[in-house]
């Protein structure tokens, strides 16, 4: 039910953070007519738009046409010289992050929603101060993400450079040593290694991509090796030192990496500090994360959080969707909760990877019995061009219900793919109406309905 604005307090509503999920909730909310009041301490567009994955997108695409110039070669094009330009990259990718970033603002202010610019910090249940000035609403949703983490490795704070800085520095490096091997440190690695730089992926474990599905991890390491990525498995960076030509990293192995740039993409964490949380009694968790039930509400009644700073899923889409859902609950009469099931992903790495439902090490301990469905196959197009990259997919099927309980794949399109994909898994397909699905021929896509085999584990 919506609370109606009154003397007590100054909004119905107040966000803190102006990216995707604070901006759509603020909006919802005004829409079911709420006073609604949006704070921002940066740029209204939050972490996506402004320094993550819209960005990092685009430097994406930069990076992928040179492999695409070299593909060309098979098709019968006569390239004699490639080279970049990364300042007028920038360039390009600053002036569509600058009219992203002027959407947003026109967005809130067509939907009545009142900017206030400044760091935003709780006072009291029913307060935020902005500066000297204070504010007091019925509710108060934070939704300021997360922030680049740094370890506790001597040197590598006051040397390394997180992805924020990785999107705006002044010049390409030459080499670079990226530590971590999340999605970040992948998506990276891919750009920097498609823009000609010499790039090593440096990482604790055996294969990267810690929580996806194995098989998809060990083709992933694969490609990236035959990409020309220099992978250091089992190894840990002891000390970042400056050197007066660039930067060293020195290694668990005993060996030193001499590189114009070393990046730490080691995770994020909730960006919870100096939000005036802990004076408020407000429950946070070991990543210093907000604690929320179901309808993203805080062990305080008036408080409510969405997005990364909870740490649930973090990804934009859900973000959204937790804004979205929370403002219909609150102001709109319509209670309802945010679905985190069979949530699809993607990682823009090179080769990309998507996925949606369960690895087959998860359906073996939520299923049972299993069958796993599997393709590996050079896509038509590197045929000619000569690229020997293969395209995985997997399917992993519940063999007593028949049901497609997970679906991954590793090849070009996946993300496009996977979207459709995602709305079959999410009804509840078979593996039998999977097979009932004619395909589109020549394409990637229609290997997912042409799997007939099952694996045969020994």
């Amino acid at each position: 039910m919506m609370a109606q604005s009154s003397q007590k307090f100054d909004y119905d509503l107040i966000v803190i953070g102006a990216g995707s999920g604070g901006v759509r909730a603020g909006r919802i909310a005004a829409g079911h007519g709420a006073k609604v009041a949006v704070i921002e301490g940066d740029r209204p567009g939050g972490t996506c738009v402004i320094r993550g994955c819209v960005p990092k997108k685009l430097l994406m695409y930069a990076a992928s046409f040179s492999a695409d110039v070299e593909d060309a070669r098979g098709f019968g094009w006569q390239i004699d010289q490639l080279s970049h330009d990364w300042p007028g990259l920038i360039a390009a990718k600053d002036a569509e992050i600058g009219r992203l970033e002027n959407i947003y603002r026109s967005l809130l202010k067509k939907a009545g929603v009142t900017l206030i610019e400044g760091w935003g910090r709780v006072t009291g249940p029913n307060e935020v101060s902005v500066g000297a000035d204070v504010y007091r609403a019925a509710k108060i949703l934070i939704a300021v993400g997360g922030t680049p983490q740094f370890t506790n490795v001597p040197g590598m704070k006051d040397h390394a450079i997180s992805s924020n800085e990785a999107l705006d520095l002044p010049e390409m490096p030459k080499k670079i040593a990226i530590y971590g091997s999340g999605y970040i440190a992948l998506e990276f690695a891919g750009i920097f290694n498609g823009l000609g730089a010499r790039t090593h992926l440096i990482y604790r474990s055996d294969l990267p991509l810690r929580g996806f599905d194995d098989d998809v991890r060990a083709h992933m390491a694969t490609a990236l090796t035959d990409r020309g990525i220099i992978l250091h498995p089992e190894t840990t960076i002891d000390q970042v030192t400056a050197e007066h030509s660039g930067k060293q990293a020195h290694l668990s192995d005993g060996s030193r990496l001499a590189v114009d740039q070393i990046m730490a993409a080691t995770g994020r964490r909730p960006n919870t500090a100096n939000l005036g949380l802990d004076d408020l009694g407000v429950k946070l968790g070991k990543q210093g994360e907000i604690i929320v039930d179901d309808m993203s509400q805080t062990n305080l009644p008036s408080l409510y959080a969405i997005g990364d700073v909870t740490n649930r899923i973090n990804l934009t889409p859900v973000a959204i969707a937790e804004g979205h859902a929370f403002a219909d609950s609150e102001f709109g009469n319509l209670i309802r909760q945010a679905d985190h099931v069979n949530v699809a992903s993607a990682v823009f790495s090179q080769p990309p990877i998507a996925s949606i439902g369960l690895s087959e090490a998860a359906a073996k301990k939520v299923c049972g019995e299993i069958t796993v469905f599997e393709s590996q196959f050079r896509a038509m197009k590197n045929t000619i061009s000569g690229r020997d990259e293969k395209t995985y997919m997997k399917l992993i099927v519940d063999k007593t219900t028949d049901a497609v309980v997970g679906v991954h794949m590793m090849g070009p399109d996946c993300g496009e793919i996977m979207q459709g994909i995602a709305i079959a898994v999410k009804m509840g397909a078979t593996k039998a109406d999977f097979d009932a699905t004619i395909g589109i021929h020549p394409t990637a896509a229609e290997e997912f309905v042409t799997m007939r085999s099952a694996r045969v584990d020994t």
